[in-house]
């Protein structure tokens, strides 16, 4: 038997492709999407001349009443998507469409809060005239920037398994405090009222 020295030789195992480990770019780039995005609402907000309104809708007695209830509707569906992340994590038993539940939920909330944030930034604008105001400005750009940062790394392979939740928890602990310092301030100020 001869051998060819021209034919393609064969290595047992077959060679695979150097895999290079995860750069920092892959989480730098959105940390700073998140950076841009909320300082971009800040300052936007503390430049611009306030409208004093943008929306209201018949049946409720103000604009006030509006984004509470709006921003309550956001809050839940964000309660709902908790509950629903620690059922896709296996922390809760939960049935086999959790993990729709939590996108939609997530989905939901997010369409929820955005006509607030629009009225609160070009109705009213970033304002520091009290503390809780200060505080709910502040909030709301970083939470616009970080929900930018979470759905970057949604796309990213190979992440850690405890930065998306991390980030996720990040999300509505902000979520929750906008909440605090914005409709449930107004419903123990005025009323629960429509």
């Amino acid at each position: 038997m001869s051998v060819d020295p021209n034919a393609a030789t064969q290595s047992f195992p077959p060679s695979q492709p150097a895999r290079r480990p995860p750069g920092p770019a892959r989480y730098l780039v959105p940390a700073l999407v998140a950076a841009a995005v909320a300082v971009a609402l800040g300052v936007y907000g503390k430049v611009h001349d306030p409208a004093g309104t943008a929306f209201n809708i018949a049946g409720f007695s103000s604009t006030g009443a509006v984004k509470s209830w709006l921003a309550t509707t956001a809050f839940f569906f964000a309660l709902v998507q908790l509950v629903s992340a620690f059922m896709v994590y296996g922390k809760l038993p939960g049935p086999r469409w959790a993990s729709t539940l939590h996108r939609w939920s997530g989905r939901i909330a997010f369409l929820v809060a955005v006509p607030v944030a629009v009225h609160c930034l070009y109705a009213l604008g970033y304002q520091t005239y009290e503390t809780r105001v200060l505080w709910h400005s502040a909030l709301g750009c970083f939470f616009f920037g970080a929900f930018s940062a979470k759905m970057l790394l949604l796309r990213s392979q190979r992440l850690p398994g405890w930065l998306l939740p991390l980030v996720g928890g990040l999300v509505f602990t902000v979520l929750t405090l906008l909440w605090l310092t914005s409709a449930l301030w107004f419903f123990r100020t005025f009323g629960v009222t429509t």
